[in-house]
């Protein structure tokens, strides 16, 4: 019975070039090799590449929340990786910082899921340094293990545990708007759906909703921090931080050369006239995909139409305040199709382009030039 149901499912998902390997199908995962991976024809040419940490608190710790490896002492935590590429000539443009969502990590704007270009290399083939953190908690970051330990020897009750989260492979069609159903993908999607076990492969477990991230988010203090030291950049936030930008730019206005919101969870409404005035004095690209209406599955979470309406009506504060802040729609160009993932889906370098002309046009350019 259970071979059967797994052998209809994969018949559902069947498109032209044969059957897919589907997200949430039992069964052995289709592996990527490094020849799926696609390698330009030219040469990337770097003046800089590396990696280093912002932020970050120095804190004193038990034998005992430390796992009983070894003796208590200090460790470092709350800290945010950066990794970053200058592309050389690239000095005098303004950089880019591209911030990962929900469950997720840098890897999203890297290559993608089927091998192709990501964001991260075409914006630096483009021109503009592009720096990629880890959300303090996820990925290189690190998330603080004492809580932990301590419900594990019994020093702390087991509701203190921050909750961690992560989304599943059928629950993803839906709320990235891939398709209605696991299985069924829009004849036009843009998601390169034969390569969804690569998507699922890049999900991490999250500790930010549930507690294990201090409030307010590290993460905030240490983008401001980084635009800093960098003497100014574009933030650019995806999904769970699509409003980051936003949080930042209240911390370190003078450091925010622009903010761009890629399919935001949320664009606050209840904004003060002060902040509103404070956004205002910076360029704002708000960017959502298509199929908004679609139900995202989850009956906590609104439509990404609504989410969209309630850009839309921030968008309306800022420029009601004398500032400028538009809406990238695809679809209002005729471009269908695009998910939630849109810095992975097919067209991704053309959505790409449009936001460099953005930041073209609307972004002025650092001082200085320093990385």
């Amino acid at each position: 019975m259970r071979s059967q149901r797994f052998s209809n499912w994969c018949r559902a998902s069947a498109l032209v070039g044969g059957v897919l390997g589907v997200l949430g199908t039992p069964g052995n995962v289709m592996a990527q090799a490094l020849k799926d991976v696609q390698t330009s024809d030219t040469p990337l040419v770097l003046k800089a590449q590396g990696s280093f940490f912002v932020g970050g608190e120095k804190v004193e710790q038990t034998q005992g929340e430390l796992g009983d490896l070894g003796p208590g002492g200090h460790i470092t935590v709350n800290q945010m990786y950066v990794r970053y590429m200058v592309p050389q000539g690239g000095d005098g443009n303004v950089p880019v910082v591209m911030v990962h969502g929900a469950t997720l990590t840098g890897k999203s704007w890297e290559t993608t899921p089927d091998g192709r270009m990501g964001w991260d290399e075409y914006f630096v083939r483009r021109g503009h340094p592009v720096y990629v953190p880890d959300q303090v908690g996820r990925g290189r970051s690190g998330f603080n293990q004492a809580v932990f330990n301590n419900v594990r020897a019994g020093s702390a009750p087991a509701p203190s545990l921050p909750r961690w989260l992560r989304f599943s492979d059928e629950g993803v069609w839906p709320n990235f708007r891939i398709g209605p159903k696991p299985g069924q993908p829009y004849p036009d999607t843009q998601f390169p759906v034969s390569a969804l076990d690569e998507l699922s492969k890049q999900g991490v477990p999250d500790v930010t909703f549930g507690g294990g991230v201090p409030n307010p988010n590290p993460t905030f203090k240490a983008l401001a921090a980084l635009a800093g030291q960098l003497n100014g950049a574009v933030l650019m936030g995806h999904s769970q931080s699509g409003s980051y930008p936003l949080a930042t730019a209240l911390l370190n206005p003078g450091a925010m050369r622009g903010l761009v919101l890629v399919e935001p969870g949320t664009c606050p409404a209840n904004s003060t006239a002060d902040q509103i005035a404070t956004l205002a004095k910076m360029p704002i690209l708000v960017g959502f995909g298509d199929y908004r209406d679609t139900p995202t599955g989850m009956p906590s979470l609104p439509t990404w139409q609504a989410r969209y309406e309630g850009c839309q009506a921030l968008i309306g504060r800022i420029k009601g305040a004398g500032g400028h802040a538009e809406m990238l729609a695809p679809p209002d160009r005729g471009i269908r199709g695009n998910s939630h993932m849109i810095m992975q889906d097919k067209n991704n370098l053309q959505i790409a382009d449009l936001i460099l002309q953005w930041i073209a046009e609307r972004v002025s350019k650092r001082a200085g030039g320093k990385k």
